[in-house]
C-alpha cells in the first residue's frame, strides 16, 4: 500500500526545528552535505547505465517517476532513516512508498551517504589508536560517559557471591550492561 502524501525537503526546510529533529543537521549543514552527496550519487549511478551496470537502451527517466525525485529528497530519506532507525514499514509511510521500495532505497543510498561523509571527513573513527595518533586526543576533553542499563539477573546461591552482587537495595539483583 502506498500513501499519497510524503515527507519532502521543500516542506521540511521551512521548519528548522523539525528539520533538525528528523536529520540531526541544520538546513545549512544539510545543503553543504547535499552538494557532495549529489556528486557521489552521480558517480555511482550513471544516467547512461542501468542499476545493474548495463548500457541504457532508452533515455534515463522513462517509466514510472520515482518517489524520491530530487537528490535533496534522497538525502533527507537516508538521513531520517539513519537518525531514527524506524521499521521500514513506518519509514515507507513517512515517504509515501511501499516497504520493498524503502528497502531498495535504503540499500542504494546508504553507501552514497557513507562515501559523502568520508569525503567530508565526518565519518566516526572506529579505531581508538587512530584517534590517539590524530592529535585530537590532546585537545579533546577527557570526560568519559558510559551509558548503561541495569538488567535483572539470577541471584547467586553462594553467600560470598551474594554479598559481592548486593547493591544495597531491597530489590532484585541488577547488573549493569
Amino acid at each position: 500500500m502506498i500513501i499519497g502524501s510524503m515527507l519532502t525537503y521543500q516542506e521540511l526546510k521551512g521548519n528548522p526545528r523539525k528539520f533538525l529533529s528528523m536529520t540531526s543537521l541544520k538546513v545549512e549543514e544539510f545543503d553543504e552535505l547535499l552538494s557532495i552527496f549529489d556528486e557521489e550519487y552521480q558517480a555511482i549511478f550513471s544516467k547512461t547505465h542501468t542499476l545493474r551496470g548495463y548500457e541504457r537502451k532508452r533515455k534515463a527517466g522513462g517509466g514510472n517517476k520515482p518517489r524520491l525525485e530530487t537528490t535533496a529528497d534522497k538525502l533527507l530519506f537516508i538521513l531520517a532513516y539513519e537518525k531514527t532507525y524506524p521499521l521500514q514499514t513506518a519509514h515507507s509511510l513517512m515517504f509515501g512508498m511501499s516497504q520493498s521500495q524503502t528497502n531498495e532505497w535504503i540499500h542504494r543510498l546508504a553507501p552514497v551517504l557513507e562515501r559523502a561523509l568520508k569525503r567530508m571527513g565526518h565519518m566516526p573513527e572506529r579505531d581508538g589508536t587512530a584517534f590517539e595518533q590524530s592529535g585530537l586526543s590532546e585537545t579533546a576533553p577527557t570526560d568519559l560517559i558510559i551509558d548503561g542499563t541495569e538488567r535483572r539477573k539470577q541471584r547467586p546461591k553462594d553467600p560470598l557471591k551474594q554479598k559481592a552482587a548486593y547493591s544495597g537495595k531491597k530489590k532484585p539483583t541488577p547488573t549493569k550492561t
